[in-house]
């Protein structure tokens, strides 16, 4: 079987991967497999992913949104998130009865780590009665203090429902000030906020003097000037999607690198060029090794307290619900 899957990778990947290494990775993707009917475990895998792992491992693949629907849905008694830990802490929010495992302790998230439950319970203190929204990339003691959480891909739609259901003209958006910024102009309300700045206009325009023609698309996370000078903005599942369109244009990707890597991979005949600047060091820590340990060991698994989750669990379905 590890055989037939070594002939795959090296279709795939052969051109810019050494044998041995395409060998290794065969074996611990056979393994995989075969603990993945052990365990009963079903593996969901985030777009920003190292390549093969991201080809060969995960049952269901998307943005944060859709592997929430996917956590949602699943009969399986394990679920194993190759993607940072709040992701992994979501799944456990809608799935308490289920072993939730992260493959790597490490695979944190810098934004999500820049704010805790009191930094939302002192902003509800300074805007009494103005409805939270936080964005999804955070932990689940921020989720339990918010009343609705949103993705980037559906951060309009979520902001937009706040401002219908509490019957306000200002939300509290957390933790992330330029997706917050973009939503803003979109929906020409008042957004309360207390980075992908690594992308420039300048850069843009570089680009664009070298090949006129290009088609750049943007991460909504850039900031509103970034946003601006490109031609597409949208969530990482939105950007494939765009990119799956184009035929004869150049492209441009602003957004992390790893995803730019299984774009590129999924799109041969596309002409995708590179402006790789931003690649997740949280993400990256998530290994075929380390997916394989945490099958064979049951190790890492996400544990939240239940009234934390609760409370957490009703932000997160109405995010699911708004869609």
């Amino acid at each position: 079987m590890s055989r037939e899957i070594f002939n795959s990778l090296k279709d795939k990947f052969g051109s810019h991967t050494p044998e041995f290494e395409l060998e290794l990775k065969a074996e611990l993707i056979h393994e995989i497999r075969e603990l993945k009917k052990v365990r009963n475990a079903v593996v969901l895998g985030h777009n920003y992913m190292e390549q093969i792992l991201f080809d060969t491992i995960p049952d269901f693949r998307g943005d944060s949104l859709e592997l929430s629907r996917r956590a949602a849905q699943t009969d399986k008694d394990v679920i194993v998130f190759c993607g940072v830990r709040f992701m992994a802490e979501t799944a456990k929010i809608l799935n308490p009865g289920k072993t939730v495992l992260t493959p790597s302790l490490k695979a944190g998230c810098s934004l999500a780590a820049s704010i805790n439950a009191q930094d939302v319970k002192n902003l509800r203190e300074q805007f009494p009665n103005i409805p939270v929204v936080t964005y999804v990339n955070t932990y689940a003691d921020v989720k339990a203090e918010s009343d609705v959480c949103c993705t980037s891909g559906n951060a309009t739609k979520v902001v937009e429902w706040a401002l219908a259901e509490f019957k306000t003209d200002k939300v509290i958006f957390l933790p992330d000030e330029y997706l917050a910024a973009n939503v803003a102009k979109e929906t020409g309300r008042q957004i309360i906020f207390p980075t992908h700045e690594k992308f420039t206009v300048s850069d843009i325009q570089n680009v664009r003097q070298e090949y006129p023609d290009v088609l750049v698309l943007a991460h909504p996370e850039c900031s509103p000037e970034v946003v601006d000078a490109s031609d597409f903005s949208g969530s990482t599942t939105a950007m494939i999607a765009e990119v799956t369109k184009q035929k004869e244009k150049p492209v441009l990707l602003l957004t992390e690198c790893s995803m730019g890597d299984n774009i590129v991979a999924a799109n041969p005949e596309a002409n995708i060029l590179r402006l790789c600047m931003v690649r997740c060091p949280h993400m990256n820590q998530i290994t075929l090794e380390q997916t394989r340990d945490a099958l064979k060991n049951m190790q890492y698994q996400i544990e939240i307290p239940e009234d934390t989750r609760l409370r957490a669990e009703l932000a997160v379905k109405r995010m699911i619900a708004i869609g």
